[in-house]
C-alpha cells in the first residue's frame, strides 16, 4: 500500500456501549491520562499479539505503519500532559 493508497483520516467504529459504561470509561482514562481511543488500540494490539496468527500480526505491522505515517503528516502523537 502506498501513501497514496491511505485515505486521509482513519474511519470511525462505532460500538454498541451503554452510555452510563462510555461515560464510567471516559472518567478512568481522563484519571489515568489516557484517551479511549489510545487505550482502545492499546487493548487490541495486546490481544492480536496474543492470540493473533501469522496475518494478523502482519495487519497489525502494517496498521502500526499507517498510523506513523499519519502522525508524521500531522506533527506527531500529541502530548499526554
Amino acid at each position: 500500500m502506498t501513501e497514496e493508497d491511505i485515505p486521509r483520516s482513519t474511519p470511525t467504529r462505532p460500538i454498541r456501549v451503554p452510555l452510563v459504561m462510555w461515560a464510567a470509561y471516559g472518567r478512568v482514562c481522563k484519571r489515568l491520562g489516557l484517551s479511549r481511543t489510545g487505550d482502545l488500540l492499546d487493548h487490541m494490539r495486546t490481544r492480536i499479539r496474543e492470540h493473533g496468527d501469522e496475518q494478523d500480526l502482519a495487519d497489525l505491522a502494517d496498521a502500526e505503519t499507517e498510523l506513523a505515517t499519519r502522525r508524521a503528516r500531522k506533527g506527531g502523537r500529541p502530548s499526554k500532559a
